[in-house]
């Protein structure tokens, strides 16, 4: 297993080496306007992978991926020329997902947008369910009189005592 920090060094490397031979031009036409976005180089060095992205339609990505896919012992070659590993890594050359991935994020933030306009918007117009202020207010001091409706006085002359029994013992 290589040190971490050679294999993203050789991946930097390749990344220049490609992209340097894509900008000198192949031959094969297909080749539309393609970025290298991307290389990861495994642990032991043997296998790297290209990202790259393909300005166009859909048509002229399938084209450039055969060109590239057809032009990779090429690349491979112009690679083991240019670094000074023991064994030259085989490529791997795959589309990136970033533009479609953000379209998708910028789809998502324009809906996003557009439920928080809505949200606002019937905000308001809400009303309260219950009261406007559900919050439990402490309780005010009572007049005796209020309180005497409530529970009325015990004393001796109501014939009452708080016993269960009329107070007998």
């Amino acid at each position: 297993m290589a040190d971490p920090q050679r294999a993203s060094k050789m991946a930097d490397r390749i990344q220049q080496i490609v992209a340097r031979r894509l900008e000198k031009g192949i031959k094969d036409p297909r080749i539309g306007f393609v970025t290298i976005t991307d290389v990861r180089v495994t642990g032991d060095l043997q296998h790297a992978s290209i990202f790259y992205t393909v300005y166009g339609t859909d048509e002229e990505r399938r084209d450039t991926a055969a060109a590239l896919k057809s032009a990779t012992g090429m690349f491979r070659t112009e690679v083991g020329k240019n670094i000074t590993a023991r064994l030259t890594p085989s490529l791997e050359f795959i589309p990136d997902g970033i533009p479609e991935n953000a379209a998708t994020i910028d789809k998502l933030l324009q809906e996003a947008r557009q439920r928080h306009v809505e949200s606002q918007t019937l905000a308001q117009s809400a009303q309260y369910a219950g009261d406007a202020d559900p919050y439990v207010k402490p309780r005010e001091e009572a007049d005796d009189d209020e309180w005497d409706e409530i529970d009325p006085p015990r004393d001796g002359a109501s014939g009452g005592s708080d016993e269960p029994d009329g107070g007998t013992r």
